[in-house]
């Protein structure tokens, strides 16, 4: 090959790689409910990719979802290409486990984790509901199928051996919607797993006199005890109205996902567009103040890293 042809073929080259790079990718992370904490994660997670378009074409959309479950199945579907998923479910989808029993997703990838979530419940004041034992014979809002909070409360009232029966009304509203039911005096009482502070419990305990409720006891402890993407978890005291108390609980990481068929660029870039602006991610929600990044490149993550995101933690050291 002589010089000319050499740097032709150069050319050709590099022209193919700016026409690959010219054509945008579009990625879609699901969230959850827009009142909650996983929404705030998906829009400031694309806030940050939508900066850099011009330089890596990737354009980035965070629609409200059904909450994990939901998300994870997307992922799976390929209907989207990351999501917020709690660590429990991120651990039963990619080991095959709970729900994810017979439909185990091993091209789920981890890519980093955020928040910690502790399993909320919020009672109204007049209920007579003071520990989560209190919940049984009350009208309860379990949470919409296919979000996290949902499984949670399936998970705990199975170790406690409850039925839906057990509630004289168990509603199915969706995270946004149980504040206002809470105040309307539709329900006695809501549970979520969610960040603090969070607009819906905020929502909750100003419109009503409403409390938070301990959730604690030999059934916690165990779940605690025998499940790795389970800890004990405090709210604490004077983050909302009527609660001065810290209140006692367990719960989960949010944590964020791919999959195995999404490039490894992309997910390097969502990755570099977040660390590289990680004041400012922290700054886009008081759930994510205290995040650290040793703590999300480990913590609750069960599903084997992203390659992409793999690769931007090696760059900066940190693998």
């Amino acid at each position: 090959m002589n010089a000319l042809t050499r740097i032709l073929a150069g050319a050709v080259v590099a022209l193919g790689a700016q026409s690959a790079m010219a054509q945008e990718t579009f990625v879609t992370i699901g969230t959850g409910g827009q009142t909650g904490v996983y929404y705030v994660v998906g829009q400031s997670i694309c806030k940050l990719v939508n900066r850099g378009s011009s330089e890596h074409n990737i354009k980035c959309t965070a629609p409200s979802t059904g909450g994990s479950i939901d998300n994870i199945n997307a992922i799976k579907n390929g209907d989207r290409q990351m999501g917020v998923a709690q660590s429990d479910w991120q651990f039963h989808a990619y080991n095959g486990s709970s729900k994810f029993e017979g439909e185990k997703f091993d091209k789920l990838r981890a890519v980093f984790s955020v928040h910690g979530e502790p399993f909320t419940v919020v009672a109204r004041a007049d209920s007579g509901i003071e520990t989560f034992d209190d919940l049984k014979g009350k009208r309860v809002n379990i949470g919409n199928p296919g979000s996290g909070q949902r499984g949670t409360m399936e998970v705990l009232m199975n170790e406690k051996g409850w039925t839906l029966d057990d509630f004289a009304l168990a509603s199915e509203l969706k995270a946004a919607e149980q504040a206002s039911a809470l105040a309307d005096n539709k329900i006695d009482a809501m549970i979520y797993t969610v960040g603090h502070p969070a607009g819906s419990i905020q929502e909750a305990t100003t419109t009503t006199d409403a409390k938070l409720v301990s959730v604690t006891g030999p059934e916690v402890d165990k779940l605690v005890s025998e499940n790795p993407y389970y800890a004990m978890a405090t709210i604490p005291g004077g983050m909302y109205k009527g609660n001065d108390e810290a209140v006692e609980t367990f719960g989960v990481k949010a944590t964020f996902v791919s999959s195995a068929d999404v490039p490894d660029e992309v997910i390097y870039q969502v990755v570099k567009a977040v660390f590289d602006n990680f004041d400012r991610f922290k700054k886009l929600h008081p759930a994510f103040e205290n995040l650290t990044e040793e703590q999300m490149i480990k913590d609750g993550l069960s599903a084997p890293l992203h390659p992409g995101a793999e690769r931007y933690y090696k760059e900066r050291g940190w693998l």
